[in-house]
């Protein structure tokens, strides 16, 4: 079986909310058609505490961008986003979500951010994303959303590494840099991702 997930097509991340993915409204209606190609719609959501360790004010002295050591390992600050319970972490409006089985929520800690769909990013936390594929014999992943280069990207690599045959619609994605974005879209499809555009994708959800 195949599924699509959908990565943080949230508020936050449309034009108008704090941390603005270019062109990210642009990819809702894309994805709402390519709903129906599949048996199975699972959605990931960012539901951050708002003492998040990624949000830049919760540092003295820094701001959105800068790169910080947290535990030994690198930490990208952002603007305040997708706090728990806001309109902000929200899926977005025009999304149809009726067809969405399930949400996973990630970056629920306040001392470890979450990329992925599956852990968080010092892998100690599951979202449980995975259990929930196997309990429902996937073994094929398409993924569209954002951000590319970070959210879509991590999701990516650790379906490959679970095992899973893993396709990024590229089409269905965005990023927020472009010189970041090729260069992830190049290490996904270097580690086994098969790059595809939505056109590829017949109602069974097969390749023409």
């Amino acid at each position: 079986m195949r599924c699509l997930l959908i990565v943080d097509m949230q508020n936050d991340f449309m034009s108008s909310g704090t941390l603005p993915v270019p062109e990210g409204d642009q990819i809702i209606s894309l994805i709402n058609q390519l709903m129906p190609k599949f048996s199975l719609i699972v959605a990931t959501q960012d539901w951050h505490p708002l003492n998040h360790v990624s949000f830049a004010k919760n540092h003295p002295k820094k701001k959105a961008g800068d790169i910080i050591q947290i535990k030994g390992k690198k930490q990208t600050l952002w603007p305040v986003h997708c706090v728990q319970g806001t309109k902000g972490a929200e899926l977005v409006l025009e999304l149809n979500k009726q067809p969405i089985a399930a949400l996973f929520k990630k970056g629920v800690d306040t001392d470890v951010d979450s990329y992925s769909a599956f852990f968080d990013n010092a892998k100690v936390r599951s979202t449980g994303l995975h259990q929930y594929l196997m309990s429902r014999k996937i073994k094929e992943i398409y993924v569209a959303g954002v951000a590319t280069e970070y959210c879509v990207f991590f999701s990516i690599l650790d379906g490959l590494d679970l095992g899973y045959k893993v396709h990024l619609i590229i089409d269905g994605c965005r990023g927020i840099y472009p010189k970041d974005v090729k260069q992830a879209v190049e290490t996904m499809n270097k580690k086994g991702a098969k790059i595809l555009f939505s056109q590829a994708i017949n109602f069974n959800g097969d390749l023409f």
